[in-house]
């Protein structure tokens, strides 16, 4: 099976349906699949050829999944990038990745006019409309499963973004074990929350074109905004929710998401890419007692490798929300036995990073997690989060788990300021309702559940914590941010 094939079944399944629905455009299966095969033939007449990358960096429009589509049609590989990103990250992706073309919305390319790559830049408008005066769309790709799709760009621990190249069958593996867990049908609407560069994206738009249900993107000035969101997730009648964490945390907090009874149609929330906080999970839960809550877990590298279903007895645990057992066909373990590093091994595991050596055997992801007496996985935290204070080895991820099982805080992040032995653990909280909890308070809290190295020795309080463009906590800023403002 071919990742485009599932497009173009569900066009000759279901050509009337809705297929997506964008900010200002909704098309249906068999618009989207016409589409898809002009772009490819105007791709093709663009000397697109089976193995070249094609960039497509664009704000969320059906215009971008449609060149997605083209890409695999005629063998190429798409790399997805946010129209957030600025040119000179840009530059640095296309440098990496060395594109046959760069294929932008027309804002995008007005950033771009005077980048050095800006030759091999084409606007969806325009590469259309060189297609309709070319030969009709070729024939579609028949490539090898193990063939590169899709090049997904994430931060680089050196500065530079890095590639993760994931295959048809990659892809297929989780999406296939995905779908078919929600049992997603016809009747679906999903909603898409992620940028397309962020491997959350791939639920959002293959398991409805294998299902022949319909997407609904969000639109980025839109995927913060708590209020909106809420609406939108009533309005646009969503039955299977996908986010992040901290979308679902603020529209709880600050879009009323529970005030309300439950939305009608809604069956399933999934929330991946950062832990979510117990109480909050546990407010969902009772806000939402017949909606199917799911934790996934998973990096880029891997997608999705295991899986935990919330249940009424969550509402009594006390300790953060496990991660569950191994998915979408793969082998999840632990280097060093019941607690260690985890290591993932099967069909969703990426080829390797784009311009570096294939990646062969199991993939140690760089987290830790903890296998209880039943074989269920609980995440402690990232390896690289892992500090040292006065001798002692400390897991950041650990004292973030105790400060927000505090009912008065909705999340927290810990980071280390300074150094040697003035060295000082220091919380960031978020707290859930008008007043915050006291220092006094945070350290009794922790000394219930913590060895006294692990007491957090000062706290701040924010509205908010720093996230990365794809919703993660930003480590980096958060303590620049904190450097910046002591005395």
């Amino acid at each position: 099976m071919r990742l485009h094939q599932l497009l173009i079944d569900s066009a000759r399944t279901f050509p009337g349906a809705l297929a997506v629905a964008g900010p200002r455009q909704r098309v249906t299966y068999e618009e989207l699949d016409r589409l898809a095969d002009r772009y490819a033939a105007a791709l093709a007449s663009r000397g697109v050829r089976p193995g070249d990358r094609v960039v497509i960096w664009s704000h969320k429009c059906v215009s971008a999944i449609a060149v997605m589509q083209a890409a695999l049609r005629i063998g190429a590989i798409y790399v997805p990038v946010a129209g957030s990103n600025p040119p000179a990250r840009l530059s640095l992706i296309v440098d990496s990745a060395a594109p046959a073309l760069v294929v932008s919305d027309s804002e995008s390319a007005e950033r771009a006019a005077q980048a050095d790559w800006a030759g091999r830049l084409a606007s969806f408008t325009d590469l259309l409309a060189q297609g309709e005066a070319g030969a009709p769309a070729p024939s579609t790709y028949r490539n090898e499963p193990d063939e590169p799709a899709y090049i997904l760009y994430t931060s680089g621990s050196t500065g530079a973004p890095k590639g993760v190249c994931i295959s048809h069958r990659n892809a297929l593996a989780f999406v296939e074990w995905a779908a078919a867990e929600l049992e997603v049908g016809p009747g679906d609407r999903l909603s898409n929350h992620a940028p397309f560069n962020f491997d959350l994206s791939v639920f959002d738009l293959y398991a409805a074109f294998r299902s022949g249900a319909s997407v609904h993107l969000v639109p980025e000035d839109m995927a913060y905004a708590p209020a909106q969101l809420v609406r939108f997730l009533r309005d646009e009648g969503i039955t299977v929710w996908y986010s992040v964490p901290s979308a679902l945390g603020l529209m709880m907090r600050d879009g009323q998401l529970l005030d309300d009874a439950p939305p009608t149609e809604l069956r399933a929330c999934i929330f991946a890419g950062e832990p979510f906080a117990l109480p909050q999970v546990q407010a969902l839960r009772r806000g939402w007692p017949k909606v199917r809550l799911l934790n996934w877990y998973g990096p880029t590298e891997t997608n999705v490798c295991t899986s935990y279903e919330v249940t009424d007895a969550d509402l009594e645990r006390d300790t953060p929300l496990p991660i569950g057992r191994a998915c979408s066909g793969d082998t999840v373990q632990l280097k060093a036995g019941k607690e260690g590093e985890i290591v993932v091994s099967g069909p969703t595991v990426m080829l390797g990073y784009w311009g570096q050596e294939r990646h062969e055997g199991p993939y140690g992801t760089g987290d830790m997690a903890r296998q209880d007496a039943d074989g269920t996985l609980h995440y402690v935290g990232r390896r690289d989060h892992m500090v040292k204070i006065r001798g002692h080895r400390i897991e950041l991820g650990e004292i973030e788990a105790a400060l927000t099982s505090m009912d008065s805080v909705a999340d927290a992040a810990v980071v280390v300021l300074g150094s040697g032995i003035g060295a000082r653990l220091h919380a960031t909280l978020i707290p859930s309702g008008e007043q915050p909890p006291s220092l006094l308070a945070v350290k009794r809290h922790c000394a219930q559940r913590l060895p006294t190295y692990m007491i957090v020795d000062r706290i701040s309080v924010r509205a908010d914590l720093p996230r990365t463009p794809n919703g993660k906590l930003d480590r980096r800023r958060l303590v620049a941010d904190l450097e910046a403002d002591e005395p």
